[in-house]
This record gives structure tokens, C-alpha cells and sequence, in this order.
């Protein structure tokens, strides 16, 4: 759905083209799936190291990771708290702002559970209407 579609639907009546701006980066930052899954790992396990947080992160690499990390950051989703001891000690964790997202997008695993079996009856219904 575009912003105008928001808009034209009166879902939102008071957005305006800044918020509907903000509201479409951020879906696009958090519809990558290592986003997510950096998100989901921070909600249930807290403050995690960079290793600990990479270990978790199953296929990630160190680059995709420390990119994620930064972009979540700067949206103010994620705090790094560096301690000054040798070797450094980096710790990573959700904010408030990044324990709400974590929250609204629980609604998207609780519609996902309540309708999966719908949703892959549509999928193979589409799949042998479309054999070929």
C-alpha cells in the first residue's frame, strides 16, 4: 500500500507526507529478515555481545550484521553501550522504541498462527491452478 493509499483510506487521517515518508523507510528497514531476526533475538534474550548476538544470527555475516546493527541504532531501535575495558566490551540492546516495534510486529506472528492454515490452502490452490 502506497502512502497515498493510506491516506485516500482514511486509515491514518492524520499523516502527512513526513510521516508517510518515515512510516515507508521504516517498513523498509524492518521487512529485511535480518532486521527482524536481530529484533526478535534482542526480545528474548536482552543484552547480548556482538558475538553472542552473530552466533545467534545463524548465516549472518560479520558485515551484514555490524550494518544491521548501525541502521537499527540510528533509528534509535537498538542502544551499543561500549565498555572501556581491554578487550572492548560492546553490548547491544533493544530501547523502548525497539521493544514497541518488537511488540506490533508480535501481532504479525499472532495473525500468522491464526491464519496459516488459510494461507497455505490459498498457496496450493493458486499452485495446481497455475501448473503448467
Amino acid at each position: 500500500m502506497t502512502p497515498d493509499n493510506f491516506r485516500d483510506a482514511k486509515i491514518h487521517p492524520e499523516s502527512s507526507p513526513e510521516l508517510d515518508r518515515l512510516v515507508m523507510q521504516l517498513i523498509g528497514r524492518i521487512a529485511d529478515k535480518w532486521t527482524m531476526l536481530v529484533i526478535e533475538i534482542l526480545t528474548e534474550k536482552g543484552e547480548l555481545r556482538f558475538g553472542q548476538l552473530s552466533r545467534a544470527c545463524d548465516g549472518i555475516s560479520q558485515k551484514m550484521l555490524t550494518q544491521t546493527l548501525r541502521a537499527l541504532e540510528r533509528d534509535g531501535l537498538v542502544t551499543r553501550i561500549v565498555y572501556p575495558v581491554i578487550p572492548p566490551k560492546v553490548i547491544y540492546s533493544l530501547t523502548e522504541l525497539g521493544l514497541g516495534l518488537s511488540e506490533a510486529f508480535c501481532g504479525v506472528w499472532i495473525w500468522a498462527q491464526a491464519n496459516h492454515e488459510k494461507i497455505n490452502n490459498a498457496r496450493a490452490a493458486y499452485d495446481a491452478s497455475n501448473m503448467g
